[in-house]
């Protein structure tokens, strides 16, 4: 599963819970960033590290995928 740059602007100017706290944190901190530059390659660039989180712990993340997924 890949998240779109779409997705991903709504996961950071979102309030969206999620069940795992490392994908929280992660969204926490790419909040942050952002916030401070809301530019296109800080939006890609927080799409690939999503992405690469997503892709790794694909198989806990069910239920926070199907959240996304709704996005």
């Amino acid at each position: 599963m890949a998240v779109t740059i779409q997705q991903v602007r709504k996961l950071l100017q979102g309030q969206h819970t999620f069940s795992q706290l490392g994908f929280s944190m992660l969204l926490t901190r790419l909040k942050f960033l952002y916030a401070n530059e809301p530019a296109p390659e800080t939006l890609e660039n927080c799409a690939k590290e999503i992405n690469a989180f997503l892709g790794k712990y694909h198989t806990v993340m069910a239920a926070d995928i199907a959240v996304i997924d709704s996005l």
